[in-house]
């Protein structure tokens, strides 16, 4: 926030509009170095904590955003053409054209998303929009006309890719008062995760199926959480921020700001179906300060990627918390990305 006092560029008396340049999904391509990065617009402008792609079976491409902040949206791309698997390089400008939309929870387990399509609905020029421009320009102000659910900070979303469902990580909301079915608890400091179900794995359809997977929090306080019911006293978490899947379709949770309950912030991990349906486990843990994020598995399972991000915040550059991860006197801890593997060279788990 303190850019403009350096950079003419950030100073919002100087440049007003230049805020719009922020906020787009941007797409690059890492087996092409002289490749050039590609907003990609059509997506919306947001707070955008992520955005996962999704193959549908009819070979369009789906995209799923979160924008991480209190009280805000979940958002889906649905693009016009189809991924030809036998040319793959022949359509580079899929999530150009397409549909985009915001998700609206009802209270009977149905989620409806709705199109923020210029001309549609109130997005319209009595409303200040002009062309689907002002539409993804201003994605926030076009939610809130649509009534879509305000939720208690979104950010990852994931696609298990045993099951096609959807994985949805609302990391916290101290300023909620009033709850609904999808965020059923105020003053949500401990977070939850959803489960978006598409019908007949149609990633397209209009209305999903939605439930509550985890209410974090510790199951021995009264933080109103739920788990499997043989949860460990070290198996709870809070903050849910980032997750990724393994082969067998495990669902890894990473957290961010479970500091707040006096424990440290790490990734869990836990099933998705069978007896053992949301039984958390307590894989590791971060230093002092820090928040886990980006889990990341190499396609044989046999390597996980995490990133350590501001070890010791909170504490002084003098006598930081910790000294992470060089535990040398006078050096400063540093955020690092640490690649977990078993000795054996077998999977994970």
């Amino acid at each position: 926030f303190a850019w403009g006092r350096e950079y003419s560029r950030w100073h919002l008396g100087q440049t007003p509009n230049e805020p719009l340049h922020a906020g787009w999904i941007v797409e690059i391509d890492p087996y092409n170095p002289n490749s050039i990065p590609i907003k990609r617009t059509a997506l919306g402008r947001c707070r955008h904590e992520a955005c996962t792609v999704w193959l549908n079976p009819d070979q369009r491409v789906i995209t799923y955003s979160g924008d991480d902040a209190v009280f805000e949206y979940i958002y889906r791309f649905v693009s016009h053409d189809r991924f030809d698997k036998n040319r793959p390089r022949a359509k580079m400008d899929l999530l150009d054209q397409g549909e985009l939309s915001v998700a609206e929870f009802r209270d009977d387990g149905r989620l409806v998303w709705q199109p923020l399509k210029y001309g549609e609905g109130p997005l319209t020029e009595r409303n200040g929009f002009s062309s689907q421009a002002d539409v993804v320009i201003d994605m926030r102000r076009a939610a809130d006309l649509l009534g879509a659910t305000p939720m208690d900070r979104p950010e990852d979303i994931e696609v298990n890719p045993v099951t096609g469902s959807v994985f949805v990580m609302l990391t916290k909301n101290p300023e909620r008062n009033a709850t609904d079915p999808a965020n059923p608890r105020a003053a949500n400091p401990y977070g939850h995760i959803l489960e978006l179900t598409a019908p007949g794995g149609d990633h397209a359809a209009r209305e999903f199926h939605w439930d509550i997977f985890i209410l974090a929090g510790d199951p021995a306080a009264d933080h109103g959480a739920s788990y499997h019911p043989a949860i460990s006293p070290n198996g709870w978490f809070a903050a849910p921020d980032n997750c990724a899947f393994d082969n067998d379709g495990r669902l890894w949770i990473a957290t961010d700001g479970a500091d707040s309950l006096g424990i440290a912030d790490g990734l869990w991990v836990c099933d998705v179906n069978g007896p053992n349906r949301a039984l958390t486990r307590h894989f590791l843990r971060t230093p002092f300060g820090a928040e886990l994020c980006g889990p990341c598995f190499t396609p044989d399972n046999r390597t996980l990627f995490v990133a350590v991000q501001h070890p010791a915040e909170g504490s002084s550059y003098a006598d930081p918390a910790t000294r992470w991860p060089d535990f040398r006197e006078g050096w400063p801890p540093r955020p690092s990305v640490v690649a977990v593997e078993r000795d054996d060279e077998a999977p994970l788990l």
